[in-house]
């Protein structure tokens, strides 16, 4: 079935491209109902991170038994993003969201009420069920709200939350936990969904749901459960510092099999549930190749300062946060710019500029992290970042969707999506290792390859140890920007011009 030749009200702005235009108060107030779900589900994933410690104390059990909070949340998010190109579709794409943020909030508001670690555990994935929802589906919204002559400066303000969230919440998780309690790390999601879904029920434009569209069942139960074992294991393997160990071999090596499988079925398939076949598109594939090992990069790098600050330094979860307040500055500063200039003159020249800004900065960290290097130096080297960041994330996204016709964004969504979280867990689980390695060797063994709190170390000892630590965050630093350089391959093939219409030379049929 292809696109209806007099496309709907809902449909129009792909038709009125509004060359080299601004954003107009109707996709302004769509992109605010957008930003508010994307704020509620990715800063909760920070605050929650923040909080680990005190829930294991709190519900009396192990780490290991809590840290199911955060990987049953992560699981549910890989196991219902695949599904949300197709619900789209078949239901519309406001429900969608309206819907996946209502299970966001009622999982929230259990969570807060939780008695128990078991409880929580499985209200947290009742909460990933609703929030693997609320991007892709926000993410389609407002492009297609937008049209391919702006999706440029409509993704850099979904890149708001996106890039704000790893920084606010620790801050935010910090002060709730310490001053307040932790059942508001929860709450605090429920005035925001409660706002979120009225704004939702009055901004966003009706849907048109295709009932003729069918659902990809043995897609679905090849790919959900093939990411989340997947996911898993690459976790499984970072914990206990080991990716062929038997805990966590079998679970990655059943996931990649079960993904190469959905793969194959979805190049044959005349209905899949994800169409891998716009990866023919050159643009569509070279944006999904540098987002593939950019993320894997800089999601690795992202992890070592806030570890630095805590290990080497001594610096609590909410100082750590407020030292990375930097980053995100820098990124506000370049994400419209980076926005206006995409949909000017093409995305490959901005994520190339941007690009080389993160390598120089990621560099600067493995050349200048010491014991007792200056916070004003790594602060100025985290902000510079941050600059980098805001015209190479969303510049790439966009150069993917701004060749879609209307009908392909939400698969290609779905797909890019999928891309981010798991290229985000690979690489943040593999830089987590090297770290680990590194310290053991560093250290000389004896357990110096378990990361964590240096609060309750004897000064003296601290004193010997800071150096060779820091040595091994210094070293670490240098993988990451290795495979950033390697990132750069796949961006020399993003598109260097505007784009003129949606991209009608090639389209895929969807059904």
């Amino acid at each position: 079935m292809t696109a209806p030749a007099s496309p709907k009200v809902a449909d129009g702005p792909l038709k009125e491209p509004g060359a080299g235009g601004g954003l107009d108060r109707g996709v302004l107030a769509t992109a605010m109902v957008v930003v508010l779900g994307a704020i509620m589900s990715i800063l909760d994933v920070t605050v929650v991170n923040v909080a680990i410690n005190d829930l294991a104390k709190e519900f009396e059990t192990s780490l290991a038994t809590i840290q199911w909070v955060a990987t049953g949340y992560t699981l549910a998010l890989a196991t219902v993003i695949p599904i949300t190109g197709w619900a789209s579709a078949r239901f519309g794409t406001k429900r969608l969201y309206m819907v996946s943020i209502g299970l966001f909030v009622i999982g929230s508001m259990l969570a807060g009420l939780a008695w128990s670690a078991e409880s929580l555990i499985a209200f947290r994935v009742l909460q990933g069920l609703g929030g693997g929802m609320i991007m892709p589906a926000g993410m389609t919204i407002l492009t297609q709200a937008a049209g391919p002559q702006r999706v440029g400066q409509v993704m850099s303000i979904v890149g708001v939350p996106m890039l704000l969230g790893p920084i606010l919440g620790p801050i935010i998780g910090g002060y709730l936990v310490d001053d307040v309690s932790w059942r508001w790390i929860f709450f605090i999601n429920l005035p925001i969904g409660i706002v979120a879904l009225a704004l939702a029920a009055r901004i966003l434009k009706r849907d048109e749901p295709k009932p003729a569209e069918r659902l990809d069942f043995i897609g679905l139960l090849l790919l959900s459960p093939g990411l989340a074992s997947l996911i898993y294991g690459v976790a499984k393997g970072a914990e206990m510092k080991d990716f062929l160990k038997t805990g966590s071999l079998g679970f990655w090596a059943v996931g990649a099999v079960l993904v190469l499988g959905f793969v194959v079925r979805a190049l044959k398939a005349e209905n899949p549930l994800i169409d891998l076949r716009l990866l023919k598109r050159r643009s569509v594939a070279a944006a999904s190749g540098t987002m593939l090992l950019f993320m894997m990069a800089f999601m690795g790098a992202m992890l070592l300062l806030p570890l630095y600050y805590q290990t080497v330094r001594g610096e609590g979860a909410l100082q750590s946060g407020l030292l990375l307040a930097p980053q995100g500055l820098g990124a506000m500063i370049t994400m419209p710019i980076g926005g206006k200039l995409t949909d000017r003159i093409g995305p490959g020249r901005v994520v190339l500029v941007g690009m080389v800004v993160v390598v120089l900065s990621v560099s600067g960290f493995a050349s200048i992290l010491e014991a007792d290097t200056s916070y004003w130096a790594l602060g100025g080297t985290l902000f510079v970042m941050g600059l980098g960041m805001g015209m190479t994330m969303m510049p790439t996204m966009a150069a993917a969707i701004q060749t879609l016709v209307h009908d392909e964004v939400p698969r290609a969504s779905t797909m890019l999506n999928i891309i981010q979280q798991v290229s985000a867990s690979i690489g943040t689980a593999m830089i987590s290792v090297l770290l680990a390695n590194r310290l053991t060797s560093e250290l000389g063994g004896g357990g110096g390859g378990e990361i964590g709190s240096t609060e309750k170390v004897p000064p003296a000892i601290m004193q010997k140890i800071a150096g060779p630590m820091a040595d091994a965050f210094q070293h670490t630093y240098w993988y990451s920007a290795g495979l950033l350089l390697l990132a750069f391959l796949p961006a020399l093939l993003l598109p260097r011009r505007k784009p003129d219409t949606p991209a009608v030379d090639a389209p895929m049929p969807m059904h």
